[in-house]
């Protein structure tokens, strides 16, 4: 996430609640965006880091566990800018200008001077976010599938023109004699059966036998992957977009929930003035009078209670609204009373981190040190692939 201020519903519904699911099933790394937050807002960074360690607190007031996935800065751990630097060599400069967000957003910040190299490049960076960490998966929604596509095509044109590497078959070969004389006739069988035959079954079977033995290391285990597939050594991983459900948040004034329309609820407002927002939140206009039926589809709080409200109070909801058998402040008060109590949990979690600012600094740095671990190994292997890694 950029750290562009206060984190609000709309963003906690829309991603950060997920991010708090998918680090119990999945090895997670989250970051603070601030090469990124610089791609729009270069020009004022005044509060840049405030910003950042605020979304932090924000974050771990929300349920993120530092103890099972890993958060960081995105500036404090160098191997970003190195590798976007790298892949921008071998990037199409028309890839990029025709990711859809980079005309969208022009369009969008007119204000804004966007016509500089960060902000084209913005994408490329995306992509070495996240090729740094051979993810099988990122979380997305379909808004954002565009940005894996591009990350995956060019993680492909970088295994295409640095995989084939010098006596690429000569090392496979001895890779296969390091299997072992019977996991070796195997893996023979299943890649002729694989190349010769198209066997699909084959090729997942020869995933498994090298997924599963000791004896290869890494760089070993890619060759003969390539080496299965006819294609060259493996050095950046192909993600996959993990698809994730963003429900609709609507904000105050009946269109989606943004900093930049002014409509928001943070996530840890003060609760009065959380009330006292949602009490004057428009609702079906249709319904000027009391007595006036409503129709739930065209009130924005009735997004809400697809939120907040079980099924009980959303039939309660609807034939009240239709039927004009409740007000609108009659609607509200669930939807009110559940977001003032999901907003003073979070402001109750938030205070601990808020009175110990060493604890979140420690979170951060030990962060940062884990991911620069495995983004070192990951620029490792592409420097060496591309002839920089001088002895």
């Amino acid at each position: 996430m950029r750290p562009t201020g206060s984190l609000h519903l709309g963003n906690y519904h829309g991603a950060l609640k997920n991010w708090t699911e998918l680090q119990y099933q999945y090895d997670c790394y989250f970051f603070i965006a601030d090469y990124h937050a610089l791609t729009t807002g270069y020009e004022d960074t005044r509060h840049l880091e405030d910003f950042a360690w605020q979304m932090v607190v924000d974050w771990l007031a929300a349920g993120l566990n530092p103890a099972v996935c890993t958060m960081f800065i995105q500036s404090r751990v160098p191997e970003h800018a190195e590798l976007h630097l790298l892949l921008s060599m071998i990037t199409p400069l028309g890839w990029l200008e025709r990711v859809p967000t980079y005309k969208d957003q022009q369009e969008q910040l007119k204000e804004k001077d966007l016509a500089t190299y960060g902000f084209l490049g913005y994408p490329l960076l995306q992509s070495a976010d996240i090729l740094l960490y051979r993810p099988m998966g990122v979380p997305v929604g379909e808004d954002q599938v565009a940005h894996v596509e591009i990350t995956r095509e060019i993680a492909r044109r970088f295994n295409f023109i640095f995989g084939r590497e010098q006596d690429f078959e000569a090392k496979a070969e001895r890779a296969i004699r390091n299997l072992g004389t019977r996991n070796a006739a195997i893996y023979r069988d299943l890649r002729k059966g694989y190349q010769e035959q198209g066997q699909e079954d084959a090729l997942a079977r020869a995933h498994a036998l090298l997924d599963g033995n000791s004896r290869l290391t890494l760089a070993d285990r890619e060759r003969l992957l390539g080496y299965l597939e006819g294609t060259g050594r493996t050095i950046l991983t192909e993600p996959e977009a993990l698809l994730t459900s963003t429900p609709k948040v609507t904000g105050l004034d009946g269109r989606k929930m943004s900093k930049s329309y002014g409509n928001t609820i943070g996530m840890r407002e003060d609760p009065d003035e959380v009330a006292k927002k949602l009490k004057t939140m428009q609702t079906d206009p249709a319904r000027v009078r009391r007595t006036d039926p409503g129709d739930p589809e065209k009130c924005p709080v009735w997004d809400l209670h697809k939120l907040y409200s079980d099924a009980d109070t959303q039939r309660w909801v609807a034939q009240g609204c239709r039927s004009a058998g409740i007000g609108c402040l009659e609607c509200k008060k669930p939807v009110i009373d559940r977001i003032v109590e999901e907003v003073t949990g979070m402001r109750q979690r938030a205070q601990e981190y808020e009175d110990n600012p060493d604890l979140v600094r420690g979170i951060i740095a030990e962060g940062c040190e884990k991911a620069r671990a495995v983004a070192g190994q990951t620029l490792d292997d592409v420097k060496q692939a591309m002839g920089l890694a001088y002895r």
